[in-house]
């Protein structure tokens, strides 16, 4: 059952802390070790028997990779304010970073790329994009565009895509891992939605040559092979900021290099 965020606060910040740490599939032991404090510290914390401080909070989520977004949750869950600030992306404090993208995502043309947000809604995107929305029912193409549904739906780029069982289950366990980390309901929402979605009734492996899934996407009478690499930015302080995914499609061979070029003249 999912978790609002209300609920989230709710629940004492030791249970909350237990909860990732048994997702990061650590002992009590290991975390202490890596804290720095004793295993009976960390057992009281998560039993609610002490108080963690503002700076234990941090320390545990720290340690425990615990997204931003959550660290937040954790010390309101404590009795303490966030400490990281959840901006706009199109706020003026964001001006820099809008710029940043942008620039990147220009310079990536006639390749498609895309930014997306910790949900997989696209935020920005270059010219290239049109390669993906080609064909695409105007529904999927309402604000906020997911890119995962955008991919897999039947109304989607899944019937040009001639690999979709390979690239589909590639795409499932790729958010899988991602909502194993987070633990976020929407994702699990998006995930069950995307496993609903016909095109799975079996999987082609790669072959021995292959070392990642590329996309062969049709495009007029032309197959076209694309990889695809994901950024994100470094040392974020900001919510947004941390949450934010560049997602940069390349071409797999000569020939769809030629052929994009030739797209985009």
């Amino acid at each position: 059952m999912s978790v609002t965020i209300d609920e989230t606060f709710q629940r004492p910040v030791g249970e909350l802390l237990r909860g990732w740490r048994e997702r990061r599939r650590l002992s009590q032991l290991d975390l202490a070790n890596q804290v720095e404090v004793s295993t009976r510290h960390v057992s009281f914390v998560e039993t609610g028997r002490s108080k963690p401080s503002r700076e234990m909070v941090l320390r545990l989520a720290e340690h425990l990779d615990v997204p931003l977004r959550d660290r937040n949750q954790l010390l309101l869950a404590g009795g303490y304010a966030p400490i990281y600030s959840e901006a706009s992306l199109h706020s003026p404090a964001m001006l820099a970073v809008r710029e940043a993208l942008r620039r990147l995502l220009k310079a990536h043309e006639p390749y498609p790329a895309l930014v997306v947000d910790r949900w997989w809604n696209i935020v920005e995107a270059n010219a290239g994009i049109a390669l993906f929305t080609e064909g695409v029912t105007a529904e999927l193409l309402k604000p906020p565009i997911n890119a995962l549904r955008l991919t897999l739906h039947p109304d989607g780029m899944a019937p040009r895509i001639g690999n979709l069982p390979e690239l589909r289950a590639s795409v499932l366990s790729s958010l899988h891992r991602q909502l194993a980390s987070t633990a976020d309901p929407e994702l699990q929402d998006l995930y069950d939605e995307l496993r609903a979605y016909p095109g799975g009734e079996r999987i082609e492996l790669g072959t021995a040559s292959e070392v990642v899934v590329p996309m062969k996407l049709r495009h007029g009478d032309r197959e076209l092979s694309l990889l695809t690499t994901i950024a994100t930015f470094g040392t974020p302080l900001d919510v947004t900021v941390s949450e934010l995914m560049i997602e940069s499609f390349f071409p797999a061979d000569e020939a769809t290099a030629a052929q994009l070029r030739v797209a985009s003249s």
